[in-house]
């Protein structure tokens, strides 16, 4: 089987993971947790830091919370990602609004987020936050979008959970905004089997999450609370192979690019549509995207017929409009991630896929494009 996005973990991981175990820091503490989020502040750049967490849904939670999100308040969020992102905006009590992607890299659209800040502006109700997510491994257009949320005071809090590496008019990816939600699940470019960071340029803020992810416990002998905190910390073993991924980032990201590259030249020919890249964006090249609406095939065929030789392909993001559970949340536009959600698939990217793998990959979908 040739999966989506699988784990590229190897003997580096291994031998990080035992050392962590061999030293007794088998606890949601530890200096591998210290090095993750030393090295990540580093590999981000000048001036930022880093709080290690569960998960990056953790991030966002907390990320929401500290910029004062309550319940009751709305957040504009964009209608095409993952449900996580939305999610955490519930989880304060507060309403997810959304708004329509971008034809021009299927991210938030900066057009719509700029009249509904000048409408929601004149009517005294400004949104407590605008989160941003950088999908696929590309970023949103913050040449635009941080003047924006300036220019109205309103908080930019940044997902990049799928766009660790990634640049656009060089800006590194969850550099921009009040600060950024990183995921480290199994799928993603870098993996600890599960987990997640805050990152920022703001020391404070960052100490104020590490301390409320540790169930806010006051620094006595003696447990003593005066906030409510949470069990959000990520655990020194899972940090430890961060650390080993890290240190190989550069190269999974070569070769994910490389892939997408293969898919680009052998299916385009086939009628095959994919993302598109604005000039001055870098992606990651975490998952690569294509359409099919030139080629007559539908996502479920397609995906059915890749199945059937062992390789996982998936539609792309079901709009979070389209969401039983969000039917009755207020959106702005629609139909470009509608659109995206019709004829898209993801193929599998994953950095350890060999050239065989690959080619297998190509043929089972040339064969089903033809």
């Amino acid at each position: 089987m040739i999966y989506l996005s699988a784990p590229d973990v190897g003997e580096a991981e291994r031998t990080a993971l035992i050392a962590a175990f061999d030293s007794g820091w088998v606890a949601p503490a530890g200096p591998a947790i210290d090095a993750f989020e030393r090295g990540m502040a580093d590999f981000l750049g000048e001036g930022m830091h880093a709080a290690a967490l569960s998960s990056g849904t953790a991030a966002l939670h907390l990320a929401l919370q500290e910029h004062g999100v309550n319940a009751g308040d709305d957040v504009l969020v964009p209608t095409f990602t993952f449900a996580a992102t939305a999610f955490a905006v519930t989880y304060l009590g507060a309403r997810p609004c959304f708004i329509d992607s971008s034809p021009a890299d299927w991210n938030i659209d900066p057009n719509i987020l700029s009249e509904q800040l000048r409408q929601r502006a004149k009517r005294n109700d400004l949104p407590a936050a605008v989160m941003t997510v950088d999908l696929y491994g590309q970023m949103s257009d913050y040449a635009t979008i941080v003047a924006l949320c300036a220019d109205f005071d309103v908080p930019l809090i940044v997902d990049a959970a799928e766009a660790l590496g990634a640049k656009r008019d060089g800006v590194t990816a969850a550099t921009p905004g009040a600060c950024a939600a990183l995921s480290f699940n199994g799928n993603k470019i870098l993996t600890t089997a599960g987990g997640g960071m805050l990152v920022s340029k703001d020391l404070e803020l960052v100490n104020k999450i590490r301390y409320l992810a540790s169930q806010a416990r006051q620094p006595v002998s003696h447990y003593e609370h005066i906030d409510i905190g949470y069990n959000y910390r990520i655990s020194n073993l899972l940090a430890a192979i961060g650390n080993a991924q890290l240190e190989r980032l550069p190269s999974i990201i070569r070769r994910r690019k490389q892939i997408e590259q293969r898919y680009q030249s052998a299916l385009s020919p086939f009628g095959a549509q994919f993302r598109p890249t604005p000039n001055g964006s870098e992606p990651n090249g975490w998952l690569t995207v294509m359409t099919l609406a030139e080629t007559g095939v539908s996502p479920a065929k397609l995906c059915e017929q890749l199945a059937a030789a062992n390789i996982e392909a998936r539609p792309a993001w079901k709009p979070m409009h389209q969401q039983p559970i969000f039917a009755d949340n207020p959106v702005t536009g629609g139909a470009v991630s509608d659109a995206v959600f019709a004829h898209g698939v993801c193929l599998p990217s994953g950095s350890s896929m060999t050239d065989e793998d690959l080619e297998r990959v190509v043929a089972a979908t040339t064969m089903a494009l033809k």
